[in-house]
């Protein structure tokens, strides 16, 4: 199978060749996005490979649709930016990884807790330029202090669990689904109005569904705690960030570690050191001491790739045999994906 792979990096060939090791895809690697402009691009392929920020709507899918493709694969969980009736309609069958190591972005998470509580990439700052002063590097001790996980699927649930466990944290939960996992480290459910006003950090791990789009917003900051840290590494657009900034400009919340951002598409997994970004919300956003911003790299381990390049020449094996799996995604069918 001839498969275009967009939005690759020189990790994705690596790891996506090393797992093609009976040579059933034929893989050519483009930097370039999925967009309505690039979807050209595919024409004499089977298959397209997508990421995160690639454009799968029904534009988008109806092109692909006519040259002849019937199979798209995500490389991620997420498929917010998949329009899954359209395809469905064009007959075009949509797989993506379910599950990959959720300590990848659990770690992570947890690193940028400790990163921002600590002041360490502002201590790591000042000792480049020889200031050893601790002045404004005050944290707290994160030990007997409150978290509120929103979304204890996988990701979420390991997050409890290394906090409670490994840093003894009370841990307060909240979710559509109740994960019995999350009571066995003593976790406990309540209600969303509950968790935001007792914890001292939120960190949210849901996926980005109409419920869920900027279920973060200016009323639901004011009911955080005066002070709390906000930790987002599920997606972006769950956050509204411009209500995110005024709460950090009031002094409200305290601090906030962002892996993702709403308008991430045309920013991330790009070098723009060189140029001028115009998105003058992300701007304001990294002027914050308090604000710690990364380009969606939790997920970025060498297990979580492996197991990303794995899942998809397993989707690409079964979609040839006819088999359906887990990873197949279906319009209208409600899916945990994190």
């Amino acid at each position: 199978m001839k498969i275009l792979v967009y939005s690759a990096r020189s990790y994705d060939q690596q790891f996506l060749e090393k797992a093609n090791q009976e040579n059933l895809c034929i893989f050519h690697f483009t930097e370039a996005q999925l967009k309505p402009d690039s979807v050209v691009m595919a024409k004499n392929f089977d298959a397209v490979c997508c990421f995160v920020n690639d454009d799968l709507s029904k534009t988008v899918l109806e092109r692909l649709a006519s040259f002849g493709i019937r199979l798209v694969l995500l490389r991620c969980t997420g498929f917010n930016n998949v329009d899954l009736e359209c395809a469905e309609k064009l007959n075009i069958t949509v797989m993506r990884v379910a599950k990959y190591s959720p300590y990848s972005v659990a770690e992570f998470t947890v690193g940028l807790m400790l990163n921002l509580n600590r002041k360490i990439h502002r201590a790591y700052n000042r000792v480049k330029e020889e200031n050893f002063l601790l002045d404004g590097l005050l944290g707290f001790d994160m030990h007997g202090k409150t978290v509120g996980i929103l979304g204890t699927g996988k990701i979420g649930t390991v997050v409890g669990r290394i906090l409670s466990q490994g840093f003894g944290m009370r841990v307060l939960a909240h979710d559509m689904v109740e994960n019995p996992e999350v009571k066995e480290y003593g976790g406990t459910y309540v209600k969303l109005d509950e968790l935001l006003k007792l914890s001292d950090i939120v960190t949210l791990h849901l996926p980005l569904t109409p419920d869920t789009y900027h279920l973060i917003n200016e009323e639901r900051l004011a009911m955080m705690k005066k002070g709390a840290m906000l930790i987002n590494t599920s997606r972006g657009a769950i956050i509204d960030t411009r209500a995110l900034i005024e709460s950090l400009r009031s002094k409200h919340l305290g601090a906030a570690g962002l892996d993702v951002y709403e308008e991430e598409g045309d920013i991330f997994y790009k070098n723009l050191s060189g140029q001028i970004i115009d998105d003058e919300v992300f701007l304001l956003l990294l002027t914050f001491p308090n604000v710690i911003v990364t380009g969606h790299q939790a997920y970025f381990t060498k297990e979580a790739l492996t197991h990303i390049a794995e899942t998809t020449i397993k989707n690409v094996k079964d979609f040839l045999a006819n088999r359906s799996n887990e990873n197949v995604l279906v319009a209208n069918k409600v899916l945990r994906n994190l």
